[in-house]
């Protein structure tokens, strides 16, 4: 019991040692603030919120070979940049609500809770917030391992000047909620058609009477479940404790490495961490060989592309654009001669945005 009690006051001396520190360095951060609005710079930098968490994690390893878990520190560096960034500025950030959703959960690892969030109804609305300038940043969902790409999103850079700064991908873990204590009492499962996909085994081994209803989001199926003694709602974890909606069933997904890519939207351009992805649009002409010489321009100059996807132009009937996602930045030297030729050999070339990999997911 000597021994507990002295671990104990150990353990209390370190997190006074902590807090002290923490404060500390919102003092640091705050005073940047006042001088990066003295010098008429940005005072949000990603690119430096990324080395900073960079530089921990390799520390960590270095050090104390991960005995800290590494998801651990990004989340904790993450919550504490948010904290020190809301004293020099309030960021405000729009996402594709309403909240609960995966897209908020999304925007919340990107931002930690410290950012100001607003909620829109469409994806369209998340541009226009970032575009009027009401918002510094929006979120949305772009692709899922499971449905594929969200070619609202897409089709949405055919017409927005704003860049992708910024990436996040997170694990899809889907559970049925009910205000019911049973399975055998849902009658009617609600969700989002995506997420009622990605479920549809789980559904028919387990529940195969009842009846399946679409919503626009997993949330707003959670908002009708409350209402209901019968129905139950699929939907994450979060959402359950948002709503008060018992977990009926855990894990229902089925596909076991079921992620959702979001990226995040702004008016800037992004400067090179070393660790970065590029999205770009291209058109070619109507003609034999030309998207092989459009793509030919990657290969060349040794550029890996990660996706390519096709959307219609919307211009006229059988046209086409091409959305492409590579490794490395706008600025590298192999990816800038790469769209160089590119822009030689193809009729429209529109770079989307440079930004860091999402964190945990850099390889």
């Amino acid at each position: 019991m000597e021994e507990l009690r002295s671990i104990r006051l150990e353990i209390d001396r370190i997190d006074e040692e902590i807090l002290k520190l923490l404060n500390q360095r919102a003092r640091l951060a705050k005073r940047i603030g006042e001088v990066k609005k003295e010098l008429g710079l940005e005072v949000h930098a990603p690119e430096r919120e990324r080395e900073i968490i960079n530089r921990m994690i390799k520390l960590n390893k270095e050090l104390y070979g991960e005995g800290f878990p590494t998801e651990a520190i990004v989340h904790i560096y993450r919550e504490v940049i948010s904290a020190c960034l809301s004293l020099e500025k309030e960021l405000k950030v729009a996402y594709l609500g309403p909240k609960a959703t995966f897209t908020h959960q999304a925007a919340l690892e990107y931002f930690g809770f410290s950012a100001h969030y607003a909620p829109v109804s469409t994806i369209s609305d998340v541009f226009r917030e970032v575009e009027l300038g009401r918002v510094d940043y929006g979120v949305v969902p772009v692709e899922n391992t499971t449905e594929g790409v969200v070619n609202y999103t897409l089709d949405m850079f055919l017409e927005s000047e704003l860049s992708i700064v910024g990436e996040i991908v997170i694990p899809i873990r889907l559970n049925l909620l009910s205000t019911a204590n049973s399975l055998k009492d849902v009658k009617t499962v609600y969700s989002h058609r995506h997420a009622i996909a990605q479920c549809k085994e789980w559904l028919r081994k387990n529940m195969p009477e009842v009846s399946l209803m679409e919503t626009e989001s997993t949330a707003k199926a959670c908002e009708l479940v409350m209402e209901m003694e019968d129905a139950g709602a699929i939907a994450s974890e979060v959402a359950a404790y948002t709503y008060h909606l018992n977990i009926l069933a855990e894990n229902i997904q089925d596909n076991p490495n079921n992620y959702t890519r979001f990226i995040v939207v702004g008016k800037r351009r992004m400067k090179p961490t070393g660790k970065d992805k590029t999205s770009l649009i291209f058109a070619v002409k109507d003609e034999a060989g030309a998207l092989f010489k459009a793509l030919e321009s990657f290969y060349k100059y040794g550029v890996n592309l990660t996706k390519i996807v096709s959307r219609p132009s919307k211009r006229k009937i059988w046209d086409y654009v091409f959305f492409v996602d590579l490794e490395g930045h706008a600025e590298d030297e192999n990816v800038a001669n790469a769209i160089e030729l590119l822009q030689e050999r193809a009729q429209l070339v529109k770079v989307l945005g440079s930004y860091p990999k999402a964190l945990l997911q850099e390889g």
